[in-house]
Parts: structure tokens; C-alpha cells; sequence
């Protein structure tokens, strides 16, 4: 295969931030829901729950992203905050894969692990995930604030958790670079509230 030439590259990166600064423009409407989402999340750490994240593939990349980032550190150097996020445990993955299905990984542990007035946020681009789905919904059962990241239309998602952030975007890749954002909001503020206590 002949190499790109730097010009043909060139646009396609330029095609690629610009689209990705059209979703930031409508990003703005998001900031309410991330506001609200923020205040859940430091009442739960207030009390001593947990904040426990959950996706896949890239979402699963996103959740011990921001599970580290309430562990051990955002931008402050503050107390360490309890963020857990199960995408990382390979022997419960493949266990519970192989001896109860894929779809349930999630749920088998927020049942193991979750705790009334946790906070269980589940990532899904689609928001149609079978394994989110049935992880947010075991957590709802257990009495958790619950919060879905999605996008497009919201999926099946937006209709069963508390507080469901949608990012304005069908395609995967903007929705991912809003969730990290989001993300990063979210922990900033955290970060902030921690600073004036």
C-alpha cells in the first residue's frame, strides 16, 4: 500500500477536531447534568460510600481511569476517596463470564460489592450494554444512587438509572472524548469541594 501523503492526513486530522469542537459546542447543555451528578457523588463520599464505575473496552479504559483518579489522585493532593472500577479483575471477569455469561460481570459483583448509598456509574456509548444494563440495575436493587454515561439517543439506559448524562453524538469516538471530560469536570469538582473542607 502507497504511504498517505502528509496533506491527505493533515485534513483528515483537521476533519476529526472539528468535529469533534461541534459536539463541544452543544457539550454546554451537559454541564447541569454533570453539576447534579457531582453533587450525588460528593453527598455519597461525604458518608463514606463508594464510587464504583463500570464499561467496556474503551469505557472500561474510562472507568479505572476515573477510579484512580478519586484514589489516588485529580489535580489536589487530598485524602484518598474510595473509587473501585470492575474492569480489572481478571479472574472475576473470566469466572463469571464463563460460569454465568458475560452479561453478567458487572452485576455479580455490585452484588458483591455495592452497598446502599454507593454510588454505581456505568458507561456506555450505546447505552444499550447488556453487562451495564444489568450491573445498574443490580445497583438500583441494592439501594445505589445510580448514573449512566451515554450518548445519541441515550439507549435503553436513560430509563432506569437516576442520573443519566448524554452526550450529543452518534459517533463513539466523540462520546468517548466527552466522557472523559465529563469525567474530568466531575473530579474537579470533587477536587475543589475537598479543598474547602
Amino acid at each position: 500500500m502507497a504511504t498517505p501523503d502528509s496533506a491527505s492526513l493533515s485534513s483528515l486530522a483537521l476533519r476529526e477536531v472539528e468535529d469533534h469542537q461541534r459536539v463541544l459546542e452543544n457539550f454546554h447543555g451537559c454541564i447541569p447534568r454533570i453539576t447534579e451528578i457531582a453533587q450525588a457523588v460528593i453527598a455519597a463520599l461525604e458518608e463514606d460510600h463508594k464510587i464504583i464505575f463500570f464499561g467496556n473496552g474503551g469505557s472500561a479504559a474510562d472507568a479505572q481511569h476515573l477510579a484512580a483518579e478519586l484514589s489516588v489522585r485529580y489535580r489536589l493532593n487530598r485524602v484518598a476517596l474510595p473509587g473501585l472500577a470492575l474492569s480489572t479483575d481478571t479472574s472475576v471477569l473470566t469466572a463469571c463470564g464463563n460460569d454465568f455469561g458475560f452479561e453478567t460481570i458487572y452485576s455479580r459483583q455490585v452484588e458483591a460489592l455495592a452497598r446502599q448509598g454507593d454510588v454505581v456509574i456505568g458507561i456506555t456509548t450505546s447505552g444499550n450494554s447488556a453487562n451495564v444494563l444489568l450491573g445498574l440495575k443490580k445497583a438500583r436493587e441494592q439501594g445505589c444512587v445510580t448514573v449512566a454515561f451515554t450518548g445519541g439517543t441515550g439507549g435503553q439506559v436513560i430509563g432506569m438509572v437516576d442520573y443519566s448524562l448524554v452526550i450529543p453524538s452518534d459517533v463513539t469516538a466523540r462520546i468517548q472524548e466527552c466522557h472523559i471530560l465529563a469525567g474530568h469536570i466531575l473530579c474537579e469538582m470533587i477536587d475543589v469541594h475537598w479543598q474547602g473542607m
